[in-house]
């Protein structure tokens, strides 16, 4: 086998010698080479720095016994040519040895192959911060002199994936995968701000701006007022906003629904496909080819679960609508559970996209607020119950009252209690959508574009001492 510059073999020469190995009845390969570069800063000063590299390579072996096909999958880091053989008949192993797999369905086939299968993967360096990393130490200049200081780091990865299966099919994809989080702090501590940002390149991200942004919100929070629990008229900034529509969608499995689990369960049985979820013409959706948002556009799956099927790698993913004009559309399937609830198939989601038909930003929504509350992000967010989809959480880094339009100072931290799905029923506004990055979900996913919400009654159900 060739090599690279870096000694590891190839990874599609991995691919390919994996499924030679195989005498399984079906096998699926996937080789993930993954790269990362990373700045750590605090105190206005750069800390760490730093470039790892690392490949994964998952085998699933699948077995055709007399009561039906099962599959066996295992997964292993640092992988070499020696280390191949030892792993593909472990997952054989692991099939022989499992029961029948309730989701399975024949390997994929006739998807055309990815013209750079053969080539090498893609690399991530330090030079993907050349030009942020100047501007990032403009921004410490700018926050020392005026009297704040910068903690934060910036992260990019770059992960190549190639898919083979003796089925044929030869597939690659490279993701992109970069964030940024800057906080703000008072020489003293009292007083903290935070702000976010995801992207493919650190191209599109500008430190001294997001600094400019958060010695607003400092500003802000020079004055001190106590709210009590209760109910108020909320601003969702969009990173808010897209923390709570990734968990929905991670409860929107159909089977789960139609089995009666979820938020998507009709009482009496049956789902809430087609049911009106809010009044704005809210559409939610997934495009693996949304300009800066691009994720792989066929299905990736290392394990099984109720909205994936390691059967269905390399399964074509299309632009899908979830929620259509404020309508439920679809619920997540794979070709198993599409097939036991008579449902359209619809594979999972990369990216995940909220459009609302407004055109105001946060800050002209701001304006336009007689009295209410703007929020900077959520953290800590989990589930209550699953049949409502009720999320309890806590506010971070800046809760502010909004008067007549002005934002006239910070106010303590809260718990909420809120479903997501309840929220889209009662939100009254939406603004413009634009990209944004998670916080609270930002190690798992960060390819999400939404607008600013808001919502008339919010329920912060207790005051809350946290920063």
């Amino acid at each position: 086998m060739s090599t690279l510059s870096n000694g590891r073999t190839k990874p599609h020469e991995i691919v390919e010698r994996a499924l030679e190995l195989s005498t399984a009845d079906g096998c699926v390969v996937i080789a993930d080479e993954e790269s990362s570069a990373n700045l750590r800063w605090a105190g206005n000063a750069l800390t760490t720095n730093g470039v790892t590299r690392g490949r994964t390579l998952t085998v699933i072996a699948t077995v055709d016994g007399k009561e039906g096909t099962a599959s066996g999958v295992v997964s292993r880091s640092a992988v070499t040519a020696a280390d191949l053989e030892p792993l593909v008949r472990a997952a054989e192993a692991a099939a022989r040895g499992a029961g029948p797999a309730e989701d399975a369905q024949p390997l994929v086939t006739g998807t055309p192959a990815s013209p750079d299968f053969t080539d090498a993967p893609a690399e991530t360096t330090s030079a993907v911060f050349a030009d942020f990393a100047p501007a990032l130490g403009e921004a410490f200049a700018r926050a020392r002199a005026g009297g704040r200081e910068l903690y934060g780091f910036a992260n990019h990865e770059l992960v190549s994936t190639y898919v083979g299966t003796s089925t044929g099919l030869r597939l690659r994809h490279d993701q992109p995968n970069g964030t940024l989080e800057l906080n703000a702090k008072s020489p003293d501590r009292q007083r903290s701000a935070w702000a976010g940002r995801s992207t493919r390149d650190f191209k599109d991200v500008d430190p001294t701006a997001l600094d400019a942004e958060l010695a607003v919100r400092l500003g802000w929070a020079e004055r001190k007022i106590d709210l009590p629990a209760g109910r108020y008229e909320t601003l969702l900034p969009p990173t808010a906003v897209a923390d709570l529509l990734i968990y929905q969608m991670w409860s929107a499995a159909a089977r789960d629904a139609v089995e009666g689990r979820t938020v998507f369960s009709k009482p009496g049985g049956g789902t809430r496909l087609g049911e009106k979820l809010s009044e704005l013409p809210l559409t939610l959706r997934s495009d693996p080819n949304a300009p800066g948002l691009e994720s792989a556009p066929f299905v990736i799956a290392h394990s099984s679960g109720d909205d994936a099927s390691v059967f269905d790698n390399g399964l074509p993913v299309p632009a899908t609508e979830w929620i259509r004009d404020g309508q439920l559309a679809r619920l997540t399937t794979t070709r198993h559970t599409a097939g036991l609830t008579g449902m359209q198939l619809s594979p999972g989601f990369g990216n995940l996209i909220l459009d609302g038909g407004g055109e105001k930003s946060l800050e002209e929504m701001v304006a336009g607020t007689e009295r209410g509350l703007l929020l900077t992000c959520l953290w800590y967010i989990r589930e209550v119950d699953p049949a409502t989809l009720l999320l309890t959480g806590l506010t971070r880094d800046g809760v502010y009252l909004v008067e007549n339009g002005q934002v006239v100072g910070e106010v303590n931290n809260f718990r909420f209690n809120e479903s997501p799905v309840d929220l889209l029923s009662r939100a009254s506004e939406a603004g413009r959508t634009e990209k944004t990055l998670p916080r609270e979900w930002s190690d798992w996913f960060t390819r999400a574009a939404m607008p600013a919400l808001r919502i008339p009654d919010f329920n912060m159900s207790s005051v809350s001492k946290g920063v």
